[in-house]
């Protein structure tokens, strides 16, 4: 049995202590909800409490396997979703006051798969508004909690809650979604497992869009191998998001624990270290000593792509395009109902010329063929998550300028996998001298989340950086 307290379990242990009638479900999501009660209202991880449906799903999936129907090892385990996605019947505000009578008619593609599988969902989490920022503020519903200080640092954005939830103990799992790095900065910053998915593994149908060029799916999770089976039931064709046709699943747990010997990691050493906190720097050079003495082949590689990647994302001008044409309702109809930092920078999407835009993103394709050739013997690149661990808000939101240059400073390396396609997992390295985690993004080739998610198992079960858990005597 694990020696950590429930809340702080992997949906693994979690799942064998249901199947071995130790724990039932109902127990367990009521001590989840109980946790939620209590630590919550400092914490401001969820926009709303599904406590009454959670119970009912519980109550059902504790009389399924009872009477002997497994639908598997999610089923009866708690989850926390982004309020990005669809559950049918709720409203979907998208972090924003003006879509608060967003009733869903329909459950989103991943939550009914997760529903199929038997997860019960606890609520929707708090995201940045229209999930457009990598610091993780929200001046209409509130800003989430980073949980590892008392006093409100950066949770990292966009999927903000959802990193808090899982931090705190309040979800297991939560579902997020990445366009420019809002699974895996909140992950890195809150201590979490993030993994960004290639567009196209996951369905989107039902989730609110930022960019449809660039948003993916995926979970953050207390260990690899959880983010691995949530990923593992996720994936899959849609007919409603053509992104995922003609896309075949595959088994990424087959070699999940396969270890690293004889895999091909580099430092990326272009832009990804520029300006990067130097205990940050640190603890990433420090992970790849770790999988070197795990028998992988670690070397510095010349990325040249990354940094080009970086130039040709200007104010973030494809996202500002598309999400400008998404919201364009609200940004000129209810634009002071808005947040005011995301109303301004989402407002710039209607200044971009369309040759630009189609100039832009023609040279995405190119130089994601570029990438894959200066990477043809490389298995996966190692670079930090974020370049900076959590900040204080007061500090991050101090005026427009200094939110969007620490903005763009937090969103930097993430931003650059999105652009290029890849797929991305960050994993805790380590804690700065205040006791902030920081993350270990390790990139993947399109497709290619088996590795990723491998080298991360590899990495993780060699430290002990993902057991380690706040102190949130303050909040409750």
């Amino acid at each position: 049995m694990s020696e950590l307290p429930l809340h702080f379990q992997t949906l693994s242990e979690l799942s064998g202590r249901i199947r071995s009638g130790e724990l039932s479900p109902v127990k367990l999501t009521e001590h989840f909800l109980e946790r939620m009660s209590r630590l919550d209202g400092r914490l401001n991880a969820f926009r709303l409490n599904l406590a009454g449906r959670a119970l009912a799903e519980a109550r059902a999936a504790e009389q399924a396997i009872r009477a002997g129907v497994d639908l598997g090892p999610l089923h009866g385990l708690p989850y926390a979703a982004k309020d990005l996605y669809d559950v049918k019947g709720y409203p979907t505000t998208a972090g924003s006051k003006v879509l608060e009578n967003n009733i869903a008619h329909d459950d989103s593609a991943p939550t009914r798969k997760l529903a199929q599988a038997g997860m019960i969902l606890l609520g929707k989490t708090n995201t940045v508004e229209f999930a457009y920022g990598g610091v993780g503020i929200n001046h209409s519903h509130g800003t989430p909690h980073n949980p590892w200080h008392k006093v409100a640092h950066a949770p990292g954005g966009s999927s903000s809650g959802s990193g808090v939830s899982v931090a705190a103990g309040l979800a297991p799992m939560a579902l997020g979604t990445d366009t420019g790095g809002s699974v895996r900065i909140p992950a890195a910053l809150c201590g979490t497992v993030g993994l960004k998915t290639t567009v196209g593994r996951i369905s989107r149908a039902g989730i609110y869009p930022l960019s449809f060029s660039l948003d993916s799916v995926g979970p953050l999770a207390r260990s690899v191998e959880d983010a691995a089976l949530v990923y593992q039931h996720l994936q899959g064709e849609d007919a409603a998001d053509e992104t995922t046709r003609g896309i075949s699943p595959h088994n990424v747990l087959a070699r999940l624990k396969a270890g690293v010997k004889g895999l091909r990691l580099a430092f990326a050493e272009t832009v990804f270290f520029d300006a990067a906190d130097a205990e940050v720097a640190q603890a990433v050079r420090e992970a790849g000593r770790v999988l070197a003495g795990l028998g992988a082949h670690v070397e510095s590689l010349a990325f040249p792509e990354a940094a080009e990647a970086a130039k040709l994302n200007p104010r973030g001008l494809v996202i500002a395009a598309e999400a400008y044409s998404v919201n364009q309702k609200w940004l000129e109809e209810r634009f002071s109902d808005l947040d005011p930092v995301v109303g301004q920078r989402m407002m710039n999407g209607k200044t971009i010329p369309a040759w630009e835009y189609f100039a832009k993103t023609r040279r995405w394709s190119e130089l994601r063929r570029d990438a894959l050739d200066s990477l043809r013997y490389v298995d996966a690149l190692l670079v930090p998550t974020a370049p900076l661990p959590a900040l204080p808000v007061k500090e991050l939101d101090a005026d427009v300028e200094t939110y969007f240059t620490r903005n763009a400073q937090y969103l930097r390396n993430a931003a650059i996998g999105n652009i290029l396609n890849f797929c991305g997992l960050s994993v805790p390295c380590g804690f700065t001298a205040k006791g902030l985690p920081i993350g270990l993004m390790i990139y993947g080739k399109p497709f290619q989340e088996d590795v990723v998610l491998r080298v991360g198992h590899a990495y993780e079960q060699a430290t002990e950086w993902h057991k380690r858990q706040p102190d949130l005597s303050w909040a409750g």
